[in-house]
């Protein structure tokens, strides 16, 4: 058998099982820009149809405002069309260090660093902080790129039970004998101020809309002397009176490391993590994923700067998604389905089954509503489920409509 020949079979083998488990992917094609309506092209028809979309990350609307794309265009016309090397090298120009101070003061924090992606940034970010000697607490329904980041830094990994503080406390505990013992054996005389440990989580779980406990994960982490990482890709822009993230919503101190994203409510693309100064030296020096890649295009890095200074020009918009949330929560309680209180703009029907979970969201579609069915390996095999984002441009029609009609989706089944 040549090597062709064993990549097909493999291959073929490998995607025949995710059609018959109800978890091979396709991509749905979308031929308009992303907003809270868009045209869906139908392959079937070789047409396209409207939608209300309630699938996307833009939760403020932003990447469709005529202001923010005429800047872009502009920084386009006076910046190229790409950044041609990496940081540390020739890539560094007057938009990306625009962009990491505007990200600074807007996190009130000392400084930034940009990373291409909110991927990058995690897995840049702790791979660099942690090495095969350390430990790391990671809530276990944190997002890929912090699990990948663990993976990479070869340090010791304790998973805690989802957002549950007192098993938080019991794998540090455990972790802290181990050292001890491991010291130990090592013909050290170790105590809890050698340890090294991280306590790592996402503030809003992508994929069940509910929020971390940031006083108590603060707490924790100062009791046990480790450090606390928050990864804020689905909190910046959408929690706290203006958008500010966890620390605002909770109305307490900040992590000492805090990453975010800049292509979901910021509407444009690349990752950023804020923090002391010194942090940020360290991380332009020691993160991989930042040295080792060119730079993010400036024309992309001065739109998510005008994105984010326009976020924080209007904190009303902010109120409006918040808003918008509430409402579609108590449309969706009023119709009988068990929506737990949240502050995210997620909000997550379980269905359990791959393919019914599938099938639903196939007969939204039909009924104009785009919700994805959200599915293992994304989620735990038997919990897929519909995963509705709202967007502050959500009109009180389209979200009634969208209830109604999930409402009249389930009724069949």
């Amino acid at each position: 058998m040549t090597n062709l020949e064993i990549l097909n079979k493999f291959t073929k083998n490998t995607l025949q099982k995710m059609r018959e488990a109800h978890t091979y992917r396709t991509m749905r094609l979308i031929e308009s820009p992303e907003s809270s309506h868009v045209m869906l092209h139908v392959k079937s028809e070789g047409s396209s149809c409207k939608q209300i979309l309630l699938a996307s990350n833009s939760y403020l609307d932003l990447a469709n405002v005529p202001e923010l794309k005429q800047a872009m265009a502009a920084a386009v016309l006076k910046w190229g069309t790409g950044s041609g090397g990496a940081r540390l090298t020739t890539g560094n120009k007057t938009p990306h260090e625009e962009l990491e101070a505007e990200i600074a003061k807007f996190k009130g924090e000392e400084a930034a660093i940009t990373f291409n992606t909110g991927y990058m940034a995690n897995v840049g970010t702790i791979s660099a902080l942690c090495g095969k000697n350390d430990f790391v607490f990671s809530d276990e329904l944190n997002h890929a790129s912090i699990i990948d980041g663990i993976r990479l830094s070869r340090a010791k990994c304790f998973v805690y039970k989802h957002n549950d503080m007192a098993d938080l406390e019991r794998v540090i505990e455990a972790a802290k004998a181990e050292f001890c013992a491991r010291e130990k054996l090592n013909g050290e005389n170790a105590n809890d101020a050698d340890f090294r440990g991280l306590i790592v989580t996402d503030a809003v779980f992508s994929m069940d809309g509910d929020i971390a406990n940031l006083p108590e994960l603060l707490r924790i982490a100062h009791t046990h002397d480790c450090l606390l990482m928050i990864d804020e890709a689905h909190a910046t822009g959408v929690l706290g009176n203006t958008g500010r993230g966890l620390a605002e919503h909770y109305g307490c101190e900040h992590a000492d490391v805090t990453v975010g994203t800049l292509s979901k409510a910021v509407a444009c693309e690349g990752g950023f993590v804020v923090g002391k100064q010194q942090l940020i030296d360290f991380l332009r020096n020691k993160s991989r994923s930042f040295i080792f890649t060119t730079a993010m295009a400036p024309a992309v890095a001065a739109a998510a700067c005008n994105n984010l200074k326009f976020i924080d020009s209007h904190p009303e918009r902010v109120q409006q998604l918040q808003e918008n949330v509430k409402f579609f929560c108590e449309r969706l309680r009023s119709k009988g389905f068990d929506v737990p209180e949240t502050k995210s703009a997620i909000i997550s029907i379980v269905i359990g089954d791959e393919e019914a979970a599938m099938n639903a969201s196939a007969e939204l579609l039909k009924r104009g509503i785009l919700i994805p069915a959200i599915r293992y390996p994304t989620v735990a095999k038997g919990s897929a489920r519909l995963r509705a984002s709202v967007m502050a441009t959500h009109t009180r029609e389209d979200l009634e409509q969208a209830a109604k009609e999930i409402a009249n989706v389930f009724a069949k089944r």
